[in-house]
């Protein structure tokens, strides 16, 4: 049979016990706004091209997001295209892979319906909102629904949830680390980093010696690498960012 990483995601969707994430309520603004110090990092000296994509696509997102637009698919390729500089940027038509091609996400007629069905439940109350923005986040990585891009395109999708609400990390880091797709642990993981990391955002925006809030950093960031290094690959993968990204 041939290996399928959405597939064995689905699955493990639905294992996470993402009810056990608790809730965080903004308004919460930190210091700076975490995405756009993302797109920093992709910045050369005396050249910003490459960051200039996502510093647009976040622009439209918080905005799309303040005017309080439901999260589709449409509203996700719109990012995409300022994100790549491109037209058009369709749902893949072809199996993608990831990570080296150590992943594999399969496509079939029902993908791109499933697609629109995950994006839908971020908006469902059901679940505290960083589970559901971190759920989402693997979403967007796992469903792969773009050529190239997808990392960030799933931390758009992440910060649009969490603007909708008023939330604005201010560091968006831990959150990067590699995810796997057959990893409940890590999925859960990721949930309760999100919400730490809002946390500490709040502090540094409360605080003018943020000491309380770098602690609640530091507990998410050392999580993000407890995760994966439980996970049995090469040290050197540790610590990278999604490859995509």
């Amino acid at each position: 049979m041939v290996r399928d990483d959405l597939r064995t995601w689905l699955r493990v969707r639905q294992e996470v016990d993402w009810g056990d994430v608790r809730e965080v309520t903004g308004p919460i603004r930190g210091r700076r706004d975490g995405i756009l110090a993302a797109a920093a990092l992709r910045d050369k000296p005396g050249e910003t091209t490459r960051g200039d994509g996502l510093r647009a696509a976040w622009r439209q997102a918080r905005t799309d997001a303040a005017a309080g637009e439901a999260l589709g698919f449409r509203l996700l390729q719109e990012w995409q295209k300022l994100v790549l500089g491109l037209p058009e940027v369709p749902f893949r038509t072809l199996p993608a892979f990831a990570k080296e091609g150590r992943e594999r996400y399969g496509l079939s007629a029902e993908t791109p319906l499933l697609f629109d069905a995950c994006l839908a439940e971020s908006g469902t109350p059901h679940l505290s909102l960083t589970a559901r923005a971190a759920r989402l986040y693997l979403d967007v990585c796992f469903f792969h629904p773009f050529d190239d891009g997808n990392g960030r395109a799933a931390l758009l999708a992440l910060g649009f949830v969490l603007a909708r609400e008023q939330i604005l990390l201010d560091e968006v880091g831990p959150i990067q680390i590699r995810r796997y797709a057959d990893d409940p642990v890590g999925a859960l993981s990721l949930a309760r980093i999100v919400r730490a990391l809002a946390v500490a955002t709040e502090r540094r925006g409360q605080l003018s010696v943020g000491r309380p809030a770098m602690t609640e950093a530091r507990r998410a960031c050392r999580a993000a690498r407890r995760d994966v290094s439980t996970r049995r690959r090469s040290p050197e993968l540790m610590n990278e960012f999604i490859a995509e990204w």
